[in-house]
C-alpha cells in the first residue's frame, strides 16, 4: 500500500475525524489539505455560533500528520510531539474551514510542519501553526 492511501486510511479511522466531519481533500508530497464543514455541534459560544478553538486544532494537528505522512521522504506513521497554534480571529459561524499543512523539513527523527486554517476569507487566516512530528523509521 502506497503512503498516500495509508494516510487517507488512517485519517478516515480517526473517531474524532469521523465525529468533526473531516474530508481529506488534497495529499500529495508533503501537503495535505483538509476541510471542516461547520456544524452546530462544534460551537463553542451559543450566543455567537462560533466553532470552538479545541474543533479547529483538532482539524490543524490531524492535517499536519497527514502532510507528514506523505512527505517523500516519510517511511510510515508518525504522532504528535509539540503543535503550537496562533489564532488570528474566530472562523465565520457557517463557513467551512480549510487547512492546509506543508511538511517543510524532515530529520532522521522529526518532521516540521506548517499549517494554515482558513474560512471563506482565504485572505484573512482563523489560524496559522508550527508542529514537530515524530519520524516512525522501521527497525
Amino acid at each position: 500500500m502506497d503512503k498516500v492511501q495509508m494516510a487517507r486510511q488512517f485519517i478516515e479511522a480517526i473517531p474524532h475525524a469521523r465525529d468533526l466531519g473531516l474530508q481529506l481533500i488534497e495529499l500529495e508530497n508533503g501537503v495535505a489539505v483538509i476541510t471542516m464543514p461547520y456544524d452546530k455541534k462544534l460551537i463553542g459560544n451559543p450566543a455567537t455560533g462560533v466553532v470552538h478553538g479545541g474543533a479547529v486544532s483538532a482539524l490543524m494537528d490531524t492535517c499536519s500528520g497527514a502532510a507528514v505522512m506523505s512527505h517523500p521522504d516519510a517511511p510510515g506513521s508518525t504522532a504528535t510531539i509539540d503543535l503550537r497554534i496562533d489564532y488570528m480571529r474566530t472562523a465565520t459561524p457557517g463557513d467551512t474551514i480549510t487547512a492546509t499543512a506543508t511538511c517543510y523539513h524532515m530529520t532522521r527523527s522529526v518532521a516540521f510542519v506548517r499549517v494554515t486554517a482558513t474560512d471563506n476569507d482565504t485572505d484573512n487566516p482563523v489560524a496559522t501553526a508550527t508542529g514537530t512530528f515524530t519520524v516512525e523509521r522501521p527497525r
